[in-house]
């Protein structure tokens, strides 16, 4: 679907400050939705099935071997594991679920438990399966297909003219590779990038335009949540007038796409939660992030609910899809949904916990950044509201 505004219309609007003039645009972004989904929504939850020990320089990640900050780690779980975060994203209100896995590319084995817990979660559950798992060929996408993933993930994460202050290690053209790989083997594609990581406001520009050239399904807006120790630490949280402008900027740039709040929302956002989802936004990452956590069930559906919108589970597993599904019907028996009651908190489902389900280990050595590039710590530790994690003493034994 072409972009509602031209290039040079997207670099006037960046520029606006006005909180009046913000809201006008707010309100054209909010029909360009309603126009495109209706009072529909697409709440995803995640799981990090495996985090820390990543090769790669990301400025922005705290599991990077680059970075001076202690790595959040946990096996790779297994697929039983999987399956009942899963129960726990849809007792939460999810209507999809993500497996998330933490570098560049996974060893066959760990893959293998990727491709059985993705059937554990198609058939076990009335969820929509989305698969985060870094660069894939063809034939792995297709593996996917045929456990039942119908969407993965894989952010370009910025503007190419700013990539190279992003990542120097993962090549810009090696991502548009594997989104390629994604659409050869017949499955949706979820493409977005994070805000605040430096760029200009014309480079947001650029990167949604970009965006648009990919064409996929679901876009992700990450907010920086700066991690002291990476290149990005000392970074400020964005103004929430300007993440909710540039949210319904991107939504004028790319009227056709699922829009979802993830990484950086509940810092970056603040008081501002319900106008950002008023200016474009089809869901939220619910539950916690890969990190770090996220907001109660009951307060993410409630400010859907607030604007009109509807958030109710989804019975059909996607046989009859629903407008998030450009792709058409997907092929087989789906369960039916459970009349459940849905949970109100994080406490009263099993979902992934960060806080508690991932240790962190200090990095025997930190090499230089490839770029030669900084860590930073936060100029103030204490002004981020950070997860309480289980600490594994460095000089302990291991087990």
């Amino acid at each position: 679907m072409p972009p509602l505004i031209t290039y040079e219309e997207a670099l006037a609007l960046g520029e606006i400050e006005d909180h009046a003039e913000i809201e006008v645009l707010i309100e054209r972004a909010w029909r360009a939705r309603v126009e495109r989904f209706a009072d529909s929504t697409d709440m995803c939850s995640l799981v990090n099935a495996k985090s820390g020990g990543c090769a790669e320089d990301c400025g922005f990640c705290a599991q990077s071997r680059f970075a001076d900050a202690d790595t959040p780690m946990h096996a790779m779980m297994s697929p039983e594991e999987i399956l009942e975060h899963a129960r726990a994203a849809e007792a939460a209100g999810a209507h999809r679920f993500c497996m998330v896995t933490q570098g560049q590319g996974l060893s066959k084995r760990d893959f293998e438990k990727i491709l059985e817990g993705a059937r554990l979660v198609a058939e076990k559950t009335s969820l929509k399966r989305c698969a985060s798992v870094g660069h894939m060929s063809a034939d792995r996408a297709r593996a996917l297909k045929e456990a039942g993933i119908q969407r993965v993930h894989h952010n370009v994460e910025t503007a190419e003219s700013y990539y190279g202050e992003v990542s120097t290690t993962v090549r810009y053209e090696g991502r548009l590779r594997t989104i390629d790989a994604v659409r050869e083997a017949g499955l949706e594609t979820c493409v977005g990038g994070i805000l605040n990581l430096g760029e200009s406001r014309a480079q947001r520009v650029e990167m949604a335009f970009q965006l648009a050239e990919i064409d996929p399904t679901s876009v992700p807006i990450n907010m920086l949540n700066p991690r002291s120790g990476t290149k990005f630490g000392d970074r400020e949280y964005m103004d929430p007038w300007e993440a909710v402008k540039w949210i319904a900027i991107f939504r004028l740039i790319l009227p056709g796409a699922l829009f979802r709040l993830c990484g950086g929302r509940v810092e970056n956002l603040g008081e501002l939660h319900a106008l950002a989802v008023r200016a474009g936004i089809n869901g939220v990452m619910m539950g916690n992030f890969l990190t770090t956590l996220g907001s109660e069930p009951a307060d993410d559906r409630a400010m859907f609910e607030e604007l009109g919108l509807n958030v109710a589970r989804q019975a059909d597993n996607g046989s009859n899809p629903r407008p998030d599904n450009r792709s058409g019907r997907l092929e087989g028996e789906s369960p039916e949904a459970e009349d459940a009651v849905l949970v109100e908190s994080r406490s009263e489902a099993a979902l992934w916990d960060p806080s508690t389900q991932l240790r962190h280990r200090k990095k025997p050595s930190v090499p230089p950044r490839p770029d030669r590039a900084p860590n930073r710590p936060r100029p103030t530790e204490g002004s981020m509201s950070l997860p309480q994690v289980v600490r594994v003493d460095p000089e302990a034994p291991p087990g």
